[in-house]
């Protein structure tokens, strides 16, 4: 009988409630898609959207910071892929994108999640 154990993660999240802008292929077209992050990491992210993006699909996405301590936006870029994808219902879907290198702006400026 295997033992379970809670899959620690590799880096700390953050209670994020930004814009997110989703660009990613779609056959031959470039399809942009808007959403609003929940959490952010320096590995990925986690967005809510009221359309879905194919798992496995390579994405950049874009995110302004605006309002935080910083007197100038900070806009976080970043390619990845789509690791998972969870209807919600009629809001939508979770997305989780897993980012091909840290988000390392984010790095020392943000408030963790508790």
């Amino acid at each position: 009988m295997g033992t379970r154990y809670p899959k620690e993660r590799k880096y700390r999240r953050f209670d994020l409630q930004f814009p997110v802008s989703l660009n990613f292929l779609s056959g031959r077209v470039t399809c942009e898609l808007g959403a609003v992050s929940k959490n952010v990491s320096l590995g990925g992210m986690l967005v809510e959207a009221y359309d879905q993006v194919p798992l496995h699909t390579p994405v950049r996405l874009t995110m302004n910071l605006v309002g935080l301590s910083s007197r100038r936006p900070l806009r976080l870029r970043s390619q990845g892929e789509v690791v998972r994808v969870e209807p919600l219902g009629d809001a939508g879907f979770a997305i989780a994108v897993e980012c091909k290198r840290p988000i390392i702006e984010m790095e020392d400026r943000l408030p963790a999640v508790s």
